[in-house]
């Protein structure tokens, strides 16, 4: 019997260590499949790995894109967006409107106005503005578009200024008042609205 117990623990000692690593491994790999999604347009990975801080994982947005009714007096193919609200709303025929959550400008860097989209990119490359190189001089002075750029999959520039509605490798922002005066999308949402948008669409910013 006392030869028999130690071989009895060694048994269950290995068998919840294999339990222990397959677990892990399954874990691991549906946190994967869930995570990666391709661009079709590019063939570019658009979700990145599992976030570690307890968050939302990568690529959800709590806030889902949605019709609504619209009784304002924008023309069809309006882009409206309202800072107070964190909403971009297109108007489209029939008195309604895709609603899509927006993360804005943090206090101090939310603006209004009226503005036109001026040029369209996928995966654009991101060049942080003096304005934001004097701020946080530790960033990047290039950084390539792709997966991590804080540009995301697509990037709808507005007018001559340097803010754009564009893409988010954090839709956990979406919501939130974080930027320096864009609006982020989540990557799902600003490929919907780019699909749907043209140049030379009107954007209005109300706050």
């Amino acid at each position: 019997m006392r030869r028999i117990l130690p071989i009895l623990a060694t048994t269950a000692t290995l068998l919840l260590s294999a339990t222990a690593a397959q677990a892990q491994f399954l874990f691991f790999g549906n946190q994967n499949t869930q995570q990666v999604m391709i661009d079709p347009a590019t063939g570019q990975p658009m979700r990145q790995t599992p976030r570690t801080d307890g968050g939302p994982r990568v690529g959800a947005s709590a806030i889902p894109r949605e019709t609504v009714s619209y009784a304002g007096g924008h023309a069809p193919g309006t882009v409206i967006i309202s800072t107070q609200e964190r909403r971009l709303y297109l108007v489209q025929p029939g008195r309604t409107a895709i609603r899509y959550g927006v993360g804005v400008g943090r206090p101090g860097f939310a603006w209004a106005g009226v503005k036109s989209i001026t040029r369209k990119a996928e995966w654009p490359d991101w060049r942080p503005p003096a304005q934001m190189l004097r701020r946080r001089p530790d960033l990047p002075r290039f950084m390539a578009g792709g997966p991590q750029n804080p540009l995301g999959a697509r990037a709808l520039y507005l007018g001559s200024s340097l803010y754009r509605i564009h893409g988010s490798n954090e839709p956990h922002t979406i919501g939130t008042a974080v930027s320096s005066g864009c609006f982020r999308m989540t990557n799902e949402d600003v490929m919907d609205l780019y699909a749907r948008v043209r140049v030379g669409t009107r954007v209005v910013v109300t706050r």
